[in-house]
């Protein structure tokens, strides 16, 4: 991790959310989100490498993706916190999936807030976010957010909107 940066909070609340760093037991839930893309289910076995990959990069770059999990419900609904992605460790992307049947109850906002308080806690100044342009619900909690579109790539798979969050 770069001395230039404070690591990141693992462990973070809200009124309603609970957002914490990965176990390998979340790899069972974490397998049903990702086949929510529509490519498939990857094995326990994947998904527990992945799991472990992201617990380890944690510790190792001082940012992370974290769990949420509501706290009235006890179950977890997706992931969200900060990749270098795209971008680079000094100026990462804000990233969160979480299963669409708890769409549209404002968590993703919820978390990506606590999540861009514990950005503005590292030292960082600058945030990006990397999204498919057909995904409106992600604009809409971008916008909620204070990110403002600044440009577009594309890949095989179409146009990916860049945006840009200074803090």
């Amino acid at each position: 991790m770069t001395a230039k940066f404070k690591p990141m909070t693992f462990e973070m609340e809200t009124d309603r959310l609970s957002l914490s760093l990965w176990k390998e037991s979340d790899a069972s839930w974490y397998r049903e989100l990702v086949a929510e893309r529509g490519k498939g289910m990857p094995t326990i076995v994947t998904a527990r490498e992945n799991v472990t990959t992201l617990h380890k990069r944690a510790y190792e770059s001082g940012i992370v993706l974290l769990t949420i999990r509501r706290r009235d419900e006890g179950d977890y609904i997706g992931y969200c916190g900060l990749i270098i992605g795209r971008s680079t460790l000094e100026e990462p992307e804000i990233a969160y999936e979480l299963f669409q049947k708890v769409h549209g109850n404002g968590y993703a906002t919820e978390a990506a807030t606590v999540v861009l308080d514990a950005a503005f806690a590292t030292g960082r100044h600058k945030l990006w976010s990397t999204v498919r342009a057909w995904n409106a619900a992600s604009f809409r909690v971008l916008d909620k957010l204070g990110f403002e579109r600044h440009h577009s790539t594309w890949d095989e798979s179409g146009e990916i909107v860049w945006s840009v969050r200074e803090l």
